[in-house]
């Protein structure tokens, strides 16, 4: 109404008629411009409209995709979580079982380092008996240099006979010596508490062989002594039957001596066997327990691609 009241008031202001109705026809081209401007508008307005409306299509077409894949996520999520659940779960009882095998295998290894001390300490008292036989000996060769003489030849061979057999002796010491020390640096990583024991029974080995050594220089000094007396050693034939008994008794129980040395240093390979076989079993259960940390890592970083994937997602959805 007030644009009719506007038009009336600007068509009175006019004289003419001719000037009314050119300004009628102006204004209605105005209002042509004017609609014909609204109708563009309109149809990019209705291209609009369809497009958002094809979008919204799109977009609740790709909600309910997002949907499914959010669902399939969480389930797939949900059994990777199982799965590692499964996965700690053997890793730890995997754990407990080397733990419970590692506890025996030293217990084991304890009980056989302490029968191994024994035996060095029975060594030690049985040493004793022969060194305070040997002195007993001493005495009574001292009292028989005085008398009586021995054969020279005979003397010679059981003295030659004696140090072959400590050669022998010696020489299985120092392969035991040998064992020892190889069994040490195997082992000196990854069984520290071991060591010290080890040490000990190095040094008792070396008391040994000091008390070896000791042996050997009084039978030298017999030696120096037989042959101090060689000239008056002649007439005697009964008292040279019973040292050699004496001498034979000193044989067999070197030969018990060597006889138990053997069996110490098998029990002493044996053990390194176990030790080995133990270390060997070690190394492969680090090789599986690496293997289970590297599947455990892939499956959570699988976990954490898939968690932002699921985000990103929920971020397009929104």
């Amino acid at each position: 109404g007030k644009e009719v009241l506007l038009l009336m008031q600007a068509l009175n202001t006019l004289s003419t008629p001719e000037e009314k109705l050119a300004a009628l026809c102006k204004k209605y081209a105005d209002l042509l411009e004017e609609s014909r401007n609204v109708q563009k508008q309109m149809k990019i307005l209705q291209k609009k409209q369809a497009q958002v409306v094809k979008e919204k299509v799109h977009l609740q077409s790709e909600h309910s995709k997002a949907i499914l894949a959010r669902s399939k996520l969480e389930s797939l999520c949900r059994e990777l979580q199982r799965h590692n659940k499964t996965l700690k779960e053997e890793s730890m009882q995997q754990a407990r079982e080397e733990e419970e095998r590692r506890k025996e295998a030293t217990a084991h290894f304890q009980i056989t380092l302490n029968e191994i001390q024994a035996q060095l300490e029975q060594h030690g008292i049985h040493n004793a008996k022969l060194r305070q036989e040997n002195t007993e000996l001493g005495e009574k060769l001292k009292k028989l240099i005085e008398q009586y003489a021995l054969r020279e030849e005979h003397i010679d061979k059981v003295f030659k006979h004696k140090e072959l057999q400590q050669q022998l002796v010696d020489a299985k010491l120092q392969q035991t010596t040998q064992l020892i020390k190889e069994a040490e640096e195997k082992h000196q990583r990854e069984r520290e508490f071991l060591l010290k024991e080890a040490t000990e029974s190095r040094h008792k080995c070396e008391q040994m062989k000091q008390q070896e050594a000791q042996l050997k220089q009084q039978l030298s000094l017999y030696m120096d002594k037989f042959e101090e007396f060689q000239t008056t050693m002649a007439k005697s034939n009964e008292l040279f039957t019973t040292f050699r008994q004496e001498m034979e008794k000193m044989t067999k129980k070197i030969k018990k001596l060597e006889k138990e040395t053997i069996v110490w240093r098998t029990k002493w390979e044996n053990n390194n066997k176990a030790l080995l076989q133990m270390a060997e079993e070690k190394t492969v259960r680090d090789k599986e327990y690496k293997g289970f940390q590297i599947k455990l890592e892939r499956l959570e970083k699988l976990c954490r691609a898939l968690q932002t994937e699921r985000n990103e997602l929920n971020e397009k959805v929104e």
